[in-house]
């Protein structure tokens, strides 16, 4: 997943009511056609606030679908898609493809869209993980897609239910920490191997310390190593300053 801080979020519009695909009553029902069933479902077992809850994610994933959903598609797919895209259709990815492609955007939806297009809020990525977690279990029980792909979607889902708003809390107190940091000297004047720009992992996390790949230790408020964990991604801007290193500016956490 991505958490970025410092910069404006992108807005996303959200949707309005779905075309069918097609008129063949033998065809598979289109990805429109079955997040609509799963919403009436949901809004009869929910309160107005939380099923307004679970519209937002639904439509957010309808957008992440239509955005990069053809990058999973095979070549005549590819194929159908790049003809109604050219054609105009933006949102011929959900339009013309069945609910067997819905699960296989969970990483790009989760990982990325979520928190690097949409920049969302803490709320927003608890709610992404809880109504990708019941989507899931929903499009087995109708028959939809396997056990086994569902299975592995909602494990995903809990992951980023769990992980996602840590990341983000994470990302914001690395923030501060950078905002606090206060350069001598102009950058250029800061000798190479003092100055680091990279994407690296966290593999080391202390009370109050991280290390990013072969980079540390670097002191963050006790607040970010709580959440943080060995594995997770982030670009990094760091300087070593009277010999430690400490965050100039800080990107995007990946989980």
């Amino acid at each position: 997943m991505t958490v970025g801080h410092g910069d404006g979020a992108e807005v996303v519009p959200l949707f309005g009511e779905r075309t069918p695909r097609g008129d063949d009553p033998a065809a598979s029902p289109s990805i429109d056609v079955v997040l609509t069933e799963f919403l009436a479902a949901q809004r009869a077992r929910l309160a107005d606030s939380t099923y307004a809850r679970y519209e937002n994610i639904v439509d957010l994933l309808r957008h992440c679908c239509n955005g990069y959903g053809y990058l999973s598609l095979d070549a005549e797919e590819a194929e159908a898609w790049q003809a109604a895209f050219d054609a105009g259709d933006d949102e011929a990815f959900t339009r013309l493809f069945g609910p067997e492609h819905i699960l296989e955007n969970y990483g790009e939806f989760l990982g990325y869209f979520m928190v690097r297009k949409v920049a969302a809020s803490k709320q927003e990525l608890k709610d992404a993980g809880t109504v990708t977690k019941r989507l899931a279990r929903w499009l087995t029980e109708q028959g939809y897609v396997d056990g086994d792909t569902a299975e592995v979607a909602r494990d995903r889902a809990i992951d980023a239910g769990r992980d996602l708003p840590r990341a983000d809390e994470l990302g914001h107190q690395l923030f501060l920490t950078a905002q606090r940091t206060h350069l001598p000297v102009h950058p250029n004047d800061i000798a190479d191997q003092d100055w680091i720009e990279d994407l690296l992992p966290i593999t080391r996390v202390e009370d109050g310390v991280l290390w990013f790949g072969d980079l540390g230790p670097v002191e963050v408020p006790t607040a970010a190593s709580d959440v943080a964990e060995v594995g997770w991604e982030m670009f990094i801007v760091a300087a070593r300053l009277d010999g430690t290193w400490r965050l100039v500016q800080v990107g995007t956490v990946y989980t």
